[in-house]
């Protein structure tokens, strides 16, 4: 097994694990963050995945356990960021890229829909980020266009409920401005200290950080929306996982409070793990108990390059017209140059060696893959 177990390495109580194997390259600066985390008072269980790398305060890709305590802080500002996978009924024997890609899709400005109605649809407050809304927003956050590469596991991959020849639009985004208000605002007040989750400062963060992962999914639900709209047709959820949130632990002890950054729940039928826009996105099956690894897996490749490095290295390499097409065909849009950089393919950990650390783990078994057809990232903001 290519795991690194290290129990008891920094406190007498935290089991502290490492999902990699011998070859995962894991920047020291993540590492030091990742044992700082885990030796703050009442963390049971740190786990590390292979896509750990440094984030502003805390690593991305690890998943702690804590007994009666929350830390807001270890899970960022982009509180319920994740991924929603969607089924649409267009064909991939009917695919029409360069007509596609062509078309304004308008992820980058306000809907023009109906708000109010949206919010009540979803059961959510009007708040002054409403704008937002529907917005893919900056970053890593993408919606794209996908068809089914190979499947590995038929049975599996049946229940999922999309067919071999069905497109497949997968979003990636988070709350936008109204996580950072709240982080913003619990961190003024407490700065990296933790709470009781029965304290005053505690239930306050626990229901606005709630509010904030029901929004980003219904925002990931609305980009969807409008991205299958552009392309003639309507998009049906089949998954989604929320990737930075602090939830309570149904199947441990009532005290225990789990702590994603950068990391999704293992407990359900299937978790959706994307690459780059220029590697497969692959959909696992959960295997074991969950307990060891905290009900946790892994959210993607994970960066190996910082946006600032990214941008330097990919410009010695790469013209931005060669970043628009991936090595597997894909097309990209993206008209921001700083983003289209940061956010090249080569910025980012091997995806097919992150998961297959998670099988040699014995935490997942692959059911399918999906290769990327259209990335869209953004057009050019209107002056």
């Amino acid at each position: 097994m290519k795991t690194l177990l290290i129990d008891n390495a920094i406190a007498a109580d935290p089991a502290v694990l490492l999902v990699v194997s011998p070859t995962t390259w894991i920047q020291d600066a993540a590492l030091r963050q990742f044992y700082a985390a885990a030796a703050l008072a009442g963390v049971r269980v740190a786990v590390g995945f292979p896509d750990l790398h440094p984030g502003a305060g805390a690593p991305v890709g690890a998943a702690f356990v804590t007994d009666d305590a929350i830390y807001p802080h270890l899970i960022g500002s982009d509180i319920g960021c994740g991924a929603t996978l969607f089924k649409t009924d267009l064909d991939r024997r009917k695919t029409k890229v360069d007509g596609w890609a062509a078309l304004p899709f308008e992820l980058e400005h306000p809907w023009d829909g109906d708000v109010r109605e949206f919010l009540a649809e979803h059961s959510l407050e009007s708040t002054e980020f409403d704008h937002a809304l529907g917005t893919i927003g900056g970053g890593n956050h993408f919606a794209e266009l996908q068809a089914v590469e190979a499947v590995f596991d038929a049975a599996a991959f049946k229940e999922l409920g999309v067919g071999k020849q069905q497109l497949a639009v997968l979003v990636h985004s988070g709350s936008h401005g109204l996580g950072e208000s709240i982080q913003r605002n619990y961190l003024s007040e407490h700065s990296i200290t933790g709470a009781s989750p029965d304290s005053f400062a505690g239930r306050e963060y626990l229901c606005a950080q709630g509010l904030c992962v029901r929004w980003a999914r219904a925002n990931r639900e609305l980009i969807a929306r409008r991205f299958a709209a552009a392309l003639g047709t309507q998009s049906l959820c089949l998954w989604d996982g929320c990737h930075n949130s602090i939830t309570q632990a149904e199947s441990a002890s009532a005290g225990n409070w789990i702590h994603r950054r950068g990391a999704v729940a293992a407990d359900g039928e299937f978790v959706v793990i994307p690459g780059s826009r220029g590697s497969l996105t692959y959909v696992v099956k959960p295997t074991g108990d969950g307990r060891s690894h905290a009900w946790s897996l892994a959210h993607g490749a994970g960066r190996k390059w910082a946006r600032s490095e990214s941008r330097r290295l990919m410009r010695e390499r790469f013209t931005s017209a060669e970043l628009l097409q991936t090595r597997l065909g894909g097309r990209v849009i993206c008209e921001d140059h700083d983003m289209l950089y940061e956010e090249a393919p080569a910025a980012y950990k091997n995806i097919q060696a992150v998961i297959q650390d998670l099988v040699d783990a014995g935490l997942v078994s692959v059911v399918a893959t999906l290769r990327p057809i259209l990335t869209y990232k953004t057009r050019k903001l209107r002056r």
